[in-house]
């Protein structure tokens, strides 16, 4: 079996490149993937890549397959979906996601990876980290029926969670982004959009995921009396101010943080990562997802995509690297 592959690695901040690597010997009960997709959570691995990880956090932003140490050189990344080519029986010519870099096949614990379900595409079974993420929100949020909830900040993560409350009963969803053109991203989701001066008021519940200052404000002044701002932005070394003058206590409001990292309190005792992986993947049956998807490169082309991404230069929600022909979209 041919055990060479090219791996993505971030040199420097603000530099990388594509290096040769040979797979160790797959184990009993491991699996050799050769990768058909994966994506660049854009938030999260531009700011890795720009050098923006706090010392403080290098331990807690370690990625499951990540080798190497920040700010560099280091090879990070968690979207990955390919075929099984060696492996337990049940297993073998799967369609799986795994938690892994950017890296055209790997050996990893079988374990680690969750079959894509026949009615997802590989292409948009990239997006289950961001919709985990999402989920684990929503199981920390509780929203309730007939909610008023917006959501501020149209990126991968906000425009998944509004995906996901766009399915609860009777409840009024408004994405909420500085950017008009996320409009479509709304329509496409079959919710309401607005400018930040345009949004809605008297808010239950305010999903932040701007990771702006301005964003996190203005998600403040939108809530109702008693209500909850669910905070998902993370804001590597950046320092943010916030107005907690004002009428923040007599309105008795609350900011409330979420993290993927763990299980969500609500849900720790009756469900696992695996669980929550999974459920995220099921999800992703609905079409609607494609929106996410907004920019596309061949792997080769990946350290001038990820240096665009990181300037700004190139705009994209989820930048999709291809690494082979999809057989469920041809």
């Amino acid at each position: 079996m041919d055990r060479s592959a090219r791996a993505f690695w971030l040199t420097s901040p603000g530099r990388g490149e594509l290096r040769d690597t040979r797979l160790p010997e797959p184990a009993e009960g491991e699996v050799v993937v050769r990768a058909l997709f994966s994506g660049v959570s854009r938030g999260t691995e531009t700011l890795v890549f720009r050098g923006g990880v706090p010392e403080s956090q290098y331990a807690a932003m370690r990625a499951p397959f990540q080798e190497g140490d920040f700010p560099g050189p280091v090879k990070y990344g968690y979207l990955n979906v390919g075929t099984v080519e060696a492996g337990p029986a049940d297993l073998l010519g799967r369609t799986v996601f795994c938690l892994y870099p950017h890296q055209s096949r790997y050996v990893v614990p079988a374990s680690a990876v969750t079959p894509v379900p026949e009615n997802v595409p590989a292409s948009r079974a990239v997006l289950a980290g961001t919709v985990e993420t999402a989920v684990n929100a929503l199981w920390d949020a509780a929203p309730l029926i007939g909610d008023r909830i917006s959501v501020v900040g149209a990126g991968m993560v906000g425009a998944s969670v509004a995906a996901l409350l766009a399915r609860y009963p009777a409840a009024r969803v408004q994405l909420v982004d500085a950017n008009p053109a996320r409009a479509e991203i709304a329509s496409a989701l079959g919710i309401e959009f607005a400018l930040p001066q345009d949004a809605a008021g008297d808010r239950d519940l305010v999903v932040h995921a701007s990771a702006t200052e301005a964003g996190l404000s203005r998600a403040l002044e939108l809530l109702a009396p008693e209500g909850t701002v669910l905070e998902l932005s993370w804001y590597g070394d950046r320092k943010v101010t916030l107005p907690l003058g004002e009428a923040f206590h007599s309105r008795r409001l609350t900011i409330r943080s979420s993290q993927v990292g763990s299980v969500s309190p609500a849900r720790s005792a009756r469900r696992t990562y695996a669980d929550r992986l999974a459920l995220s993947l099921e999800l992703l049956a609905d079409p609607a997802f494609d929106t996410l998807i907004t920019g596309e490169c061949a792997f080769e082309d990946l350290p001038e995509a990820m240096a665009g991404l990181s300037t700004g230069e190139t705009t994209a929600m989820c930048h999709l690297v291809r690494y082979d022909a999809d057989p469920r979209t041809t």
